[in-house]
């Protein structure tokens, strides 16, 4: 339905308890099919986990010896606080940092939007793999991804775009492909380095019509410009290269969530909003070479294996002082694959029907700290 060329695959789950279609992106499209999959059975596992419940209050759980964390910086939208007495249901965790067994309420795991649940439901730091490590080192860097994501946004314009560099410096083959199919379509391009304090690195993407490249004299210059007709996406990942990649196809890949305007939690009403004026700026960011630390050789990435690199990235949330990286294995031991959900409550969490929108690094950003 688009003429970039980049592979982006659809799936649909009938019945599904969160949304329907489920997407997926990739340089083949061998590579977008196995994303697409793998999003759609993670969601449908979400829907239903292989979890064991206990049912109790925080306090009764803790007086029979858990250890238990409420998540208030999940509590939904105008609904309370989980009370010391309040009971629910909860599942067990691993805080993979320490090892420790930890218990969470199910509903902040679960993705079954047939609920009224005190908890915001979503897919954020829900992930599969081909093993549990493999699903878990997906898990944890779509949080940081999320995380800097919103920090970079509570930033002000002048640092907002300040971070444009040009994917064309990182000398990569891969990348390289995706822009030249990017520019052959006529659509413009921006990326971004919005690597936060944690230190892994992360860029966020920004695709557009044909006017927004610099010194284009396109007919239709001065129209008006949709919201739809921008998308965006963010990778995050311990090479910087594969962060960029992970970037750029997401948002071709949002580029033809709203072509096929097919997805179920997309309202009529997005297509009709205008472009906000910020969002139009950032085509006008000069891009710069990405820094000499943000380049990477393949030769040095392929020496670390899967074990290594989630052992770095752990490494880099316990430098920040991060406190408790928590799995829960929803997928049952028969299934050929393994989905987990990662809650990791010291970062920051995307948009979303929370009673609390920021936490404590979005707000010290804010005001300065």
């Amino acid at each position: 339905m688009d003429d970039i060329g980049i592979p982006v695959w659809c799936a649909y789950a009938p019945n599904s308890r969160s949304i329907v279609i489920a997407q997926g992106k990739g340089l083949t499209d061998l590579d977008a099919k196995v994303s697409t999959v793998m999003e759609a059975l993670e969601r449908a596992v979400a829907g239903e986990p292989f979890v064991k419940r206990v049912h109790g209050s925080p306090s009764r759980l803790q007086a029979m010896g858990y250890q238990v964390d409420r998540l208030s910086c999940l509590t939904a939208v105008h609904k309370p606080d989980l009370g010391p007495d309040d009971e629910t249901e909860w599942v067990a965790g691993i805080d993979i940092l320490s090892g420790d067994e930890i218990h969470i309420p199910f509903e902040a795991v679960v993705l079954d939007r047939t609920r009224d649940a005190r908890y915001w439901m979503s897919s954020d730091g829900l992930a599969s793999g081909n093993s549990v490590e493999e699903a878990i080192f997906h898990g944890v860097l779509e949080r940081i991804e999320r995380d800097a994501q919103v920090l970079w946004q509570v930033g002000g314009e002048a640092d907002l775009y300040a971070g444009c560099v040009d994917p064309r410096g990182f000398e990569d083959g891969a990348l390289n492909g995706l822009v030249d199919k990017i520019e052959a379509s006529g659509l413009a391009l921006r990326l971004f380095d919005i690597t936060s304090d944690i230190a892994i690195p992360c860029f966020t993407a920004m695709l557009g019509p044909g006017e927004f490249i610099p010194g284009s004299r396109h007919i239709y210059a001065d129209r008006d410009i949709r919201l739809v007709e921008v998308t965006g996406g963010t990778g995050a990942h311990p090479s910087p290269v594969r962060a960029a990649i992970r970037a750029v196809t997401e948002a071709v890949q949002s580029r033809l969530t709203y072509i096929s305007g097919a997805r179920d939690d997309i309202s009529p009403a997005t297509f009709l909003r205008p472009l906000p004026p910020l969002m139009r700026r950032a085509f006008d960011a000069v891009a710069a070479p990405p820094a000499a630390l943000r380049h990477d050789g393949a030769a040095g990435y392929r020496a670390r294996n899967l074990t290594e690199l989630l052992q770095q990235v752990l490494e880099a949330l316990r430098n920040r002082g991060i406190a408790s990286v928590i799995r829960v294995r929803l997928s049952d031991d028969t299934l050929p694959f393994s989905v987990v959900k990662i809650v990791i409550p010291e970062l920051e969490n995307p948009e979303g029907e929370r009673a609390r929108r920021f936490g404590t690094r979005a707000l010290a950003k804010a005001i300065g700290f």
